[in-house]
Formats: C-alpha cells, structure tokens, sequence
C-alpha cells in the first residue's frame, strides 16, 4: 500500500511539473525544424486547440482551423514568420475547436481540406452544435460555419521536393473522421485529438476499441516528435502512453463485464479504477477526475451494446463537461 502511495505520489509530481512546464510554452510558437511550427493553445483560458503550419516553397499549410479566436491568435505569428500565402487549413477532424475557425482561414486565402468523414459528422451535428457555441462565445457569433471543401478518403499528400506533409486517416479514434498529418522527413506527427497529452480525452463521439487500433497504426510511422491536439507536444512514446491509458481502462472494465458485474457495480467501481490508472505512472497524467466515469460508461456500451441506468448516466454529463472545456454548450 506504501508502495501504491509513493508511486502516485510520484506520478503526481511529475505530471505537475509537466503541467509548469507547458504552461510555459503556451500560446508561443515552437519551432520544430526548419519550416515547421508548433503552437500550443490556451485550452483553460479560451478553449483553443494546438496548431501546426509547415512553410513550403510558394504557401503555407495551417494544421487544424481553431476556433475563431484561435485562428486570429496565430494568424499573426504565421504572418511574422513569412509573406508566403495561406493556402490551406487542415481540420483534423469536425470539433469546433478544431473546425470553426475555418472562414478566418478563407478570408485570408486558404482552402479548408480534412477526411471525408469530417463532412459526414457535420451533417450529423451541425448546425445545432454552432448555433449553441455562437450563444456563448462572440468569436463564434460574429463568424460563419465553413466546412472543408477539399476533401480525402485515405490520404493526401502535400510535396514540393522541399517538404512533404502526408494527411493520413488511419481510422475512428476521437471522432469517426480523424486525420493526422505526419512529416516522414522529419518524423513529426500532428495527431490531432486521436492523441492528446493530459487529461483531454473526450470519448462521446468515437469508439474506444478502434481508437486503440487507430494508435498502433500511427505508432507504426516511428515518429519522434509528437504534436497532439492538446496539451505539450512529446515524443514519439506519448502515443504508446494514450493507447496504454486506453488499452488498461479497457482491461477493468472487460474483466467486471466477464465477472458478471451489473451496470450499477461498475459505475460504482469508479473511484477504484481511477486509483489503478493513476498508479501506473505512465498514464497518470490521462486521467481526468471529473471525466473517468464518463469513458468507464463508453467502454462499457462497446462492450456491451447498453448504457448505464439514467439515474448513474454518466454520457451526457460527458458532452457537457467537454463542450464547456472548449467553451460551447451542445444543443
């Protein structure tokens, strides 16, 4: 038990340090080698999502749109670095953190491109979901919804002989339309959320099972610089950390479900779980008090095809939870 307790006490520190250290770095352009740029957004403060740009010969390509606020916060950054034009804004994938930001970029002459299953979530949510973000956020209201219009089944590939940015879908993880833009020169990924770094794990819109696929098929890139879609960009081990985090919640619950445990036995299972996830100091740093119950009850609807009782529901406090975290409110 002492043992257990040293090792949390540990991984706390730890992950606190890693939090001093990123704070440290947010909304500041990180260089990553010639041409290539990380930035880290203020998710506190304003709900904004990382961003990347590559600079190529005759244009720049602008790693997910942000919100509005977000776009206008880098956009200078990019205009202080080269006169090159905007030509393109990645959206890994449809969250309006990730996404709204799009007519920013069009204003400024770019060109929104995702996967296609970034235009089948927007029909899916959209516009409810921008209607409600627009209520509470005046970046949001004072813009339009843009969606992608260059659009990729598998891949796309952007090479001048100089850089060369492949935009890879590698299958459902965050959502059922994640893309990543990996760099094999530099063996740079820019995961989007399909790979965060910290406690920013929204389930509520992907599949926690294919998600964990979806992570061994990136680690097979061999990246060395990940770039996630919040959080400090890492090595290449933090994809092997989320898909760990993944893999052992995964493991509880299965094995509860085999032993014949009922709904209200898992919900109630919680707190322990989040004690064995926390323990284990590798993924410490993933696991979100607030939102642990919540992908228990996403993993368990995988495995089982129902949901918790209404009176311990725990999905739609998880949309609420992850809409306030990036400033919106879901119809």
């Amino acid at each position: 038990m002492c043992d257990i307790s040293r090792r949390t006490l540990l991984a706390g520190t730890a992950a606190l340090a890693g939090l001093a250290k990123a704070q440290d770095l947010v909304n500041r352009v990180d260089p990553l080698s010639p041409g290539v740029y990380f930035h880290q957004g203020d998710i506190e403060h304003h709900g904004h999502c990382n961003n990347g740009w590559i600079v190529f010969k005759d244009y720049v390509l602008v790693i997910d749109a942000n919100f509005p606020s977000g776009a206008r916060e880098i956009l200078p950054k990019i205009r202080a670095i080269t006169p090159k034009p905007i030509r393109f804004a990645f959206d890994t994938h449809h969250h309006g953190d990730h996404l709204y930001g799009n007519q920013v970029w069009v204003d400024n002459g770019a060109t929104p491109v995702a996967h296609t299953g970034v235009i089948e979530e927007l029909k899916r949510y959209e516009p409810g979901r921008w209607n409600e973000a627009a209520k509470s956020r005046p970046d949001v209201a004072a813009s339009q919804l843009k969606p992608p219009s260059v659009l990729f089944p598998r891949e796309l590939f952007f090479d001048d002989g100089e850089h060369r940015v492949e935009l890879l879908h590698l299958g459902v993880a965050h959502t059922h339309g994640d893309a990543m833009a990996w760099l094999p020169k530099e063996r740079i990924l820019f995961s989007g959320d399909a790979c965060v770094n910290g406690p920013y794990n929204f389930v509520g819109d992907g599949d926690v099972g294919k998600w964990i696929a979806t992570l061994d098929a990136a680690k097979k890139l061999g990246a060395q610089v990940v770039c996630p879609g919040h959080g400090p960009r890492g090595v290449g081990a933090v994809l092997e950390d989320q898909r760990l985090f993944f893999s052992h919640l995964r493991d509880r619950v299965s094995a509860m479900v085999q032993a014949g445990k009922t709904p209200r036995d898992i919900y109630g299972s919680v707190g322990q779980i989040q004690a064995d996830l926390t323990a284990e100091a590798r993924i410490a740093r993933y696991v979100s008090k607030d939102g642990l119950a919540d992908q228990v009850e996403k993993v368990y609807q995988e495995l089982t095809g129902t949901t918790f009782p209404e009176d311990v529901k725990a999905g739609k406090s998880a949309r609420l939870r992850h809409a306030r975290a990036h400033a919106l409110e879901l119809a």
